[in-house]
């Protein structure tokens, strides 16, 4: 197939041309700083390729492709032992053990690819579909993701329509509204029981003391922060990654001010930590991780979520990206669920035909209730996210951790 556009792979970020970070100005996830964590700093299971388009010399498009190996994981998550989750573990490792992202594995939204404006984003995404489809390494199960369910280009596009549509688990996003100055602000506007709920978690992590953490100060905790976050990954029902020890090193490292970890301390010890990424007038949520005991006595995860809604409050921003977990918790602090959806497909043949069935049968499945916490009710169109016409529904499917945080 012809094209107006060429593109280029690149390995490493030194190699990208110097109007890189302009083209991808709209995403952190695109941009120099990011894509070094990813080159220093990834789960050992994934490659990472950047993907620079151009039309002639000018550089138009940039994107991203992982690949990532499930076989060189020992677990792909703890949490549920029955025996369906080991049928399907067996029959990802044997049928779909290696897979192809054009996307980003790691996080949520459509950090895919960012394009100029005077780019053609159908063309940009027919040659990025012919990039997946021509790879030169072998993958069983190729997907491209997170897009909003109402994103014309996508939908437009004849080049996925064969390809299964799937809706993973939704993500959660906080509005902040405007007339909220300061944390005091936020609670006057939920209800009765909201307040009671907030007042109630504030008093039981009374004894928390908590403070942002430097480069020296991640450095000198790097192993016990490795295990707290490790505790939480390996309870998560489904997991195609790991991050390595240096991960959250390398976020301060390049990120600097724009990353932000917090360490949660019980008697002078560390007991738990958040992280959050500053993206333009959004926070991005990232992973976290806490000693078991101290969060079911402290109410520690409902805590670190009040203190980002707090931050996002007094540092003016506009929406928190609270990822994909824990969903009814985040809904009862006031989150809204926003449906992403991507196109995947299975190099078999008989297994592709089938997706729409097969796929259904092997996520881990949540059960969870859509929470209103305000004295007033959050319309879709206040959240100021585009596409989101059918972006909010009650039951939705999901692979917690398999298609992003």
């Amino acid at each position: 197939m012809k094209y107006n556009y060429s593109y280029k792979l690149y390995h490493e970020v030194s190699q990208l041309p110097a109007d890189w970070d302009f083209v991808s100005s709209k995403s952190i996830f695109l941009q120099k700083k990011y894509l070094s964590i990813l080159e220093n700093a990834s789960p050992k299971n994934m490659k990472c390729y950047f993907i620079g388009i151009f039309e002639g010399e000018k550089l138009i498009a940039t994107s991203i492709m992982q690949e990532i190996h499930l076989n060189a994981l020992k677990s792909l998550g703890n949490r549920d032992h029955c025996l369906k989750n080991q049928i399907r573990d067996f029959i990802f490792r044997k049928f779909s053990s290696k897979l192809l992202i054009l996307g980003n594995n790691m996080v949520s939204g459509q950090n895919a690819y960012c394009i100029s404006k005077t780019a053609d984003e159908k063309q940009l995404l027919r040659l990025l579909k012919d990039i997946s489809d021509h790879w030169p390494n072998k993958a069983h199960i190729k997907i491209i993701k997170d897009f909003y369910a109402s994103d014309f280009a996508i939908n437009s596009s004849n080049d996925f329509q064969k390809n299964y549509c799937f809706s993973a688990q939704p993500s959660m996003v906080f509005r902040i509204q405007s007339h909220w100055k300061e944390e005091g602000d936020y609670v006057a506007d939920l209800s009765k029981k909201y307040r009671d709920q907030f007042k109630r978690c504030r008093k039981k992590g009374d004894e928390l003391q908590s403070k942002e953490l430097t480069f020296e100060e991640i450095e000198q905790n790097i192993e016990f922060i490795h295990k707290l976050y490790v505790h939480v990954a390996e309870n998560a029902p489904v997991n195609t990654f790991f991050l390595p020890k240096n991960h959250f090193l390398d976020f301060k490292k390049y990120l600097k001010n724009d990353f932000i970890l917090k360490g949660y301390y019980l008697n002078d010890l560390l007991v738990g930590f958040s992280t959050i990424i500053r993206h333009g007038k959004e926070l991005e949520t990232y992973f976290l991780g806490y000693d078991e005991r101290i969060q079911r006595e402290k109410m520690l995860y409902l805590n670190m979520l009040y203190d980002m809604v707090q931050f996002g409050i007094e540092n003016g921003f506009n929406s928190i990206n609270f990822g994909r977990t824990a969903l009814e918790i985040k809904s009862s602090i006031g989150a809204e669920e926003i449906e992403l959806k991507g196109y995947m497909q299975h190099a078999n043949p008989i297994i592709n035909v089938n997706l729409p069935w097969i796929f259904p049968m092997f996520e881990p499945k949540v059960n969870w209730m859509r929470r209103n916490p305000f004295k007033w009710k959050l319309q879709t169109s206040q959240l100021g996210i585009p596409h989101l016409d059918e972006a909010i529904k009650k039951k939705q499917g999901n692979l917690c951790q398999f298609f992003g945080s």
